[in-house]
């Protein structure tokens, strides 16, 4: 039987439990992979308990959405109230729980409105923090502000999407919660060490030359 660690004590009905197991399933498998008589077998109910509590298999994933909405989206809002505006509502994902991250993982290759909606909020908090940071050079609403921001959201969470490479690499499994802050440090050292490369002679160059190629193509903007 699956237990998740994002799920508070007092939450162990049966729904529960078939909630979790969906998202072990779904996580691993896929939506189209997963099977109702897998997630009854792993939550320990039968096939007619699961219809009972949920009806079909989108329903199902339905609820798993809701849920994993809910647990990300409750994580990044208590770093934030510690942080204020910041970027860190996607760090997190990483302190959620680990089953709901693999579960979004999964969500963000094979699409659905879970990921759709993280990701906007991921870059709506990006556009936040950027237009609080440098509010001359990122002014809101600006369409410099949200390439930025969608850019910045996709560098983030690729580093979820790509999690198997990530480990494969580093020996470790990057989306368990004791290996979390392993991508928040790099990504922090990576950060640091390219803002200090761009503004070296080299760096410089090859802004401009990037800028002049965007001004080339899009004279416009």
């Amino acid at each position: 039987m699956h237990s998740s660690p994002d799920r508070p004590p007092e939450d162990l009905t049966a729904r529960a439990r078939i909630r979790d197991a969906a998202l072990a399933e779904f996580a691993e498998r896929g939506f189209k992979g997963a099977t109702m008589k897998a997630v009854a077998d792993a939550a320990g109910v039968s096939v007619g308990l699961v219809q009972h509590h949920f009806g079909s298999k989108d329903a199902l994933r339905e609820a798993c959405d809701a849920h994993v909405r809910d647990v990300i989206l409750g994580a990044a809002g208590q770093v934030q109230e510690e942080a204020d505006v910041s970027p860190e509502f996607l760090r997190g994902m990483y302190d959620a729980s680990e089953l709901s991250v693999r579960y979004l993982a999964r969500a963000l290759v094979e699409g659905s409105p879970v990921a759709a909606a993280l990701f906007d909020e991921g870059t709506e908090a990006a556009e936040r923090f950027f237009a609080a940071t440098w509010p001359e050079e990122f002014p809101p609403g600006e369409a410099k502000v949200r390439e930025r921001a969608v850019v910045m959201a996709a560098m983030h969470l690729g580093t979820i999407v790509l999690h198997e490479h990530l480990s494969r690499r580093l020996g470790i499994d990057v989306l368990q919660r004791a290996n979390s802050s392993l991508i928040g440090t790099a990504l922090a050292d990576v950060y640091a060490h390219m803002g200090e490369w761009i503004s070296t002679q080299q760096g410089n160059r090859l802004r401009q030359a990037v800028t002049d190629l965007h001004m080339k193509e899009h004279p416009d903007a």
